[in-house]
């Protein structure tokens, strides 16, 4: 039986870190993108974040992931998909390695599924949490209010 675009990706994100099973559920030209299209400065704290290709890009996330945090929980709330589109909203929660900080953070996945198989897949979370679970020491100051002052963190 033919699996729907929405069985299709739930099953790479129940085994996200298998190559053979993610490479049997992706398209030769998979596009992924991690939490941005491409942001060098997050790139030095986040190393997997940006644009990458191959079912080896989901892999060696996932890999990352799990070597940067403990992996405490990963809970999938709301799917649905119009045609080929997939959107799974959900919530993590992990505890980073080095520092031991906790962070609850929801996530959103865009995918678009053809031919029975996934052809890209976007990653979205609360990158300002995630990130920040690895700050270990200084100030972040932020001028967003134009009539406000700014803020130190």
């Amino acid at each position: 039986m033919d699996q729907t675009p929405i069985d299709v990706v739930l099953a790479i994100l129940q085994s996200p870190r298998d190559l053979a099973h993610v490479r049997a559920l992706v398209t030769d030209d998979f596009t992924y993108v991690s939490l941005n299209y491409d942001n060098p400065d997050l790139k030095r704290i986040m190393p997997w974040c940006g644009t990458s290709h191959g079912a080896e890009s989901i892999v060696r996330t996932f890999t990352d992931v799990s070597r940067h945090w403990d992996v405490l929980s990963f809970d999938t709330g709301t799917v649905f998909g119009s045609g080929d589109n997939v959107a799974i909203f959900g919530r993590f929660t992990y505890r980073s390695i080095v520092l031991s900080t906790l962070v609850t953070s929801p996530f959103s996945v865009f995918a678009t599924v053809r031919d029975g198989k996934c052809s890209a897949m976007q990653f979205m979370e609360d990158t300002f949490a995630t990130a920040a679970s690895f700050r270990s020491g200084g100030h972040w100051t932020f001028h967003s209010d134009p009539e406000g002052s700014p803020v130190t963190i």
